[in-house]
């Protein structure tokens, strides 16, 4: 290989200074952020709710691969049968907005060439190593073959390939594939329901669902998956059902 974009530090004249940020209100957006089940009749301005999902489309993803899709549902008659398919539940039928935020497994193809031709028409420096990495490796990692037969090959591969130095074992069959694409998904999540939460609005993850009739309605094609679906809306009095409750940060934090 002529460059390495793993370990190599490319040389290129860009330069993006970090804008001054404000920790407080970041952490009172944070502390804030609950999920809410009961919201008011007060609607989220139109623009706000393009700002909040054009922010989501903002958040880190493998490969720049941007796995994902949200479908702000719009009709009533839909938003009354996805409050029904999300079991019924208050977060869904007395929200204000209703997103269904799905996971892609094969857009990953598209979103390369987008990438390849994002990079012929910059004026800026693009590095021999992230051109070959979109070129070359990415269809390498992400391609699995007709129906995912290439998977158990791939896996096979690489395993033997670990054993003389640390490699992705992955993603390796259709399995993996799910998992490539969710965890993208969900960070563009939580980006949403920051973002709301930063305008003043309030939220809802919901993953009791059903999936399947869900894809139906819209119409999503098999390769879709539905991540989660987000209500949203400005809380009620009676919106949060108790104190948040976090167990001691000793069990899940580790310094080593």
């Amino acid at each position: 290989m002529k460059a390495d974009i793993f370990t190599q530090i490319p040389d290129l004249k860009h330069r993006e200074p970090a804008p001054v940020t404000s920790a407080s209100e970041f952490e009172k957006v944070v502390r804030s952020r609950r999920s809410t089940r009961v919201y008011s009749d007060e609607k989220i301005p139109q623009d706000v709710m393009r700002i909040c999902l054009e922010l989501s489309l903002l958040a880190p993803n493998s490969s720049n691969l941007q796995p994902w899709e949200f479908y702000w549902v719009r009709s009533e008659q839909k938003q009354r049968e996805l409050a029904r398919l999300c079991l019924g539940q208050p977060a869904a039928s007395t929200a204000q907005e209703l997103v269904v935020c799905v996971a892609r497994l094969d857009t990953w193809k598209r979103n390369r060439r987008m990438m390849l031709d994002e990079f012929r028409k910059s004026e800026s420096m693009i590095s021999d190593a992230a051109q070959q990495y979109y070129e070359q490796i990415v269809p390498l990692a992400y391609g699995q073959g007709p129906f995912y037969l290439w998977g158990p090959i791939k896996r096979l591969v690489l395993n033997l390939l670990a054993w003389r130095k640390p490699l992705p074992r992955g993603p390796a069959g259709k399995s993996d594939m799910r998992v490539w694409a969710h965890k993208s998904t969900a960070l563009a999540c939580e980006n949403l329901m920051l973002s709301l939460r930063a305008f003043g609005f309030d939220s809802c993850a919901m993953e009791g669902i059903d999936e399947r009739r869900i894809k139906r309605l819209l119409k999503l094609p098999r390769a879709a998956e539905v991540c989660m679906v987000i209500s949203a809306g400005k809380r009620a009095d009676n919106g949060i059902y108790g104190k948040q409750i976090r167990f001691d940060r000793s069990l899940f934090v580790f310094e080593v």
